[in-house]
């Protein structure tokens, strides 16, 4: 039985009940249900670019983990709220590592949307090149049961 006071850390309960197959997820029949589009993009067995899009609680974040899972991929993580181009450059720089290394990244931006156009050209220089690939999220459009677009 775990105590109380003690001083190990935990992980929150959201993380701790987030679905680690695609079998585990529970709605987005849509998106994975057989024949659909994120079904047959994991069936395919290569990794791509999306933008998934949908209010808060849809379960984009958990789609962009179980694709880097998936496909055994390195996970970066970043806000496009919070980080820069110098920011990009570093998660660029540790794709190619990865890459050099035989792991594909899969480079995930929350709140895509909010780059300016200096970061997109970047990051279009970056995607042709087959560095990354991009799951990016946004929260812009209010679709009640959440969406993805392929890319």
């Amino acid at each position: 039985m775990a105590d109380l006071f003690s001083n190990e850390p935990r992980q929150p309960l959201a993380e701790a009940l987030r679905p680690k197959t695609l079998d585990e997820v529970i709605g987005q029949s849509q998106l994975l249900g057989p024949g659909r589009p994120l079904r047959l993009a994991f069936e395919s067995g290569r990794p791509h670019s999306m933008i998934l899009w949908g209010p808060p609680g849809v379960g984009k974040t958990t789609l962009a983990r179980l694709t880097a899972n998936a496909f055994d991929c390195a996970f970066i993580a970043l806000s496009a709220v919070f980080s820069g181009v110098k920011d990009i450059r570093a998660a660029m720089e540790q794709a190619e590592q990865n890459l050099a290394m035989g792991k594909h990244t899969i480079l995930f931006i929350d709140e895509i949307h909010r780059f300016n156009k200096a970061v997109k050209f970047f990051f279009n220089q970056s995607l042709t090149k087959f560095i990354v690939q991009l799951i990016g999220l946004h929260h812009r459009f209010s679709f009640s049961n959440g969406g993805v677009i392929h890319g």
